[in-house]
């Protein structure tokens, strides 16, 4: 069993996502650090792009921003290997394919590995084009987590919960990330559909933002990832870096209380 499947042992896994280098790499590691304590069981590491084909307004920003400050892939490689042993929860890096790529596919997966890092998790890069990186990955150790989508064919989902590795990232909703959205409508019935087809752990995602919605999609996955509403407390809490430690702990708390509530 891999670091990332145990995350789901025991209690409903609280996933949280911060985007790397927003405001700069220094905070987002006291960022993780305060997710770690605060109750989060993984944690992503957001690697900021261009052009986030299925990130919100949100994310989006908090990616320009980061970009602008300087962040590449190879500083979020050596922030992950900077808190190596500092926290429990593993850590995922969250990233779309470009960079990966441009960084090349067998170097990326070494410096995954060097890094620390338990999972990768590639948004644009379906499993019949990304064997190639995938296989990298596995052959050092590092789970590829792969999506599922609520209107995927059969088929399609049956393969995807087979190549998946550590948990599969279902995604709760059509469309993008971001707060405020209104979930898939019959998500019952999604969750059975992909209980048919893996063992893997089911972690639900996109469009949680709060305790009563993480509580719902809980009570029919084993986990659920918050993103948007994390990041976007960057924008809210400006420059004052101890407020926005003080409200990342805040709402990661009330997070786990509420998955600890069913």
């Amino acid at each position: 069993m891999s670091r990332l499947t145990r995350a789901f042992s025991g209690r409903k896994a609280l996933v949280t996502y911060v985007t790397a280098g927003d405001p700069d790499l220094k905070t987002t590691a006291e960022r993780v650090l305060c997710l770690d304590a605060s109750g989060a069981d993984v944690i992503e590491l957001g690697l900021p792009f261009s052009d986030p084909q299925a990130d919100g307004p949100v994310i989006q920003a908090a990616g320009q921003r980061a970009l602008r400050g300087g962040t590449t892939l190879a500083k979020v490689l050596d922030l992950a290997s900077s808190l190596r042993g500092k926290i429990k929860a593993p850590l995922v890096l969250m990233g779309y394919c470009n960079p990966l790529f441009t960084y090349g596919e067998e170097r990326f997966a070494d410096a995954a590995a060097a890094s620390g890092l338990s999972g990768v998790i590639v948004p644009d890069l379906p499993y019949d084009e990304g064997e190639s990186l995938y296989g990298a990955l596995e052959r050092r150790g590092v789970d590829a987590v792969l999506m599922a989508a609520p209107n995927a064919a059969t088929g399609r989902l049956a393969e995807v919960g087979r190549r998946s590795r550590g948990f599969l990232y279902c995604v709760s909703l059509l469309g993008v990330t971001g707060t405020g959205k209104a979930l898939h409508g019959d998500l019952e019935a999604y969750m059975a559909r992909v209980r048919a087809v893996t063992t893997l752990p089911l972690a639900l995602g996109f469009g949680i933002d709060s305790p009563e919605k993480a509580r719902l999609c809980a009570s029919l996955a084993d986990g659920v990832v918050v993103g948007s509403a994390l990041v976007g407390l960057v924008e809210t809490c400006g420059d004052d870096r101890p407020r926005l430690l003080e409200e990342t702990g805040r709402l990661v708390r009330s997070l786990r209380e509420g998955l600890d509530g069913i």
